[in-house]
């Protein structure tokens, strides 16, 4: 007997081994112009979800909404259906001058700086994607052509505390590359309940330094970010597709 999830609203009959995860529903309506044989599951709260079919691959793709607290639920719920590799694509604030609009950024760690995942587990647990889909991933986007980046990545619970360019030039001069809101939940609850997972990022915010140009650019930028989108979703099913080739 199948059992209905109380917030993602699917069940055991409308699961994929695999799972693409956007924060944005609107952007499952992107994914399922990539798909064949698509399915609309259901659309409660943030969660949007719909099953389709990528080059002969079954593809779950479900909105987990903004922040790690939904991220989580999605998680959990997907887990509890059966779904065993989960991928975020979103969207991310770039934190290094090199990094361009559009620019993906494939995320091999994240500084735990939200609550969903310290609800969890100790701050001393990594969060840290899995590097058989890493790895994947990395070699799908490199043949792709894409531009991107791999290297860590800040998860974080708002964009309006009183010290955003604080904070922004201190997570810059560590290192870390972007800074998002879910990745890090992904990462760790994924993590305890046995799911692979990883988390493409698209630049839709340039750092500080080129701030100035961004405004004066604005539609190009914007294009640029649209571009970066359609590259993570591709990213994203094609490590799909290496994947299943593999087991």
């Amino acid at each position: 007997m199948s059992t209905l999830q109380p917030h993602i609203r699917c069940s055991e009959e409308d699961a994929a081994k695999y799972a693409i995860l956007p924060g944005d529903p609107a952007r499952v309506d992107r994914i399922k112009e990539h798909l064949t044989d698509v399915k609309e599951i259901a659309f409660n709260r943030e969660m949007k979800s719909i099953s389709g079919y990528y080059k002969g691959v079954k593809v779950m793709a479900v909105s987990t909404g903004m922040g790690g607290a939904s991220t989580g639920i999605t998680v959990e719920e997907l887990h509890n259906i059966g779904v065993e590799v989960m991928i975020r694509i979103g969207s991310c604030g770039a934190l290094q001058p090199e990094i361009n609009m559009g620019d993906l950024i494939l995320i091999n760690g994240a500084v735990r700086d939200e609550g969903a995942s310290k609800a969890y587990i100790e701050e001393i647990y990594p969060a840290i994607p899995d590097t058989g889909v890493l790895m994947n991933l990395i070699e799908a986007t490199k043949d792709l052509g894409y531009a991107y980046h791999v290297g860590r990545g800040r998860s974080h619970d708002s964009f309006y505390t009183d010290r955003e360019d604080e904070i922004d030039h201190y997570w810059s001069g560590k290192g870390i590359l972007g800074a998002d809101m879910e990745t890090a939940a992904l990462f760790i609850i994924g993590g305890l309940r046995g799911v692979k997972t990883a988390s493409i990022l698209n630049t839709v915010s340039l750092y500080e330094g080129n701030l100035e140009e961004e405004i004066n650019n604005y539609v190009d930028a914007d294009n640029a970010a649209a571009v970066g989108e359609e590259h993570e979703i591709i990213a994203a099913l094609e490590t799909i597709v290496r994947m299943d080739k593999k087991n």
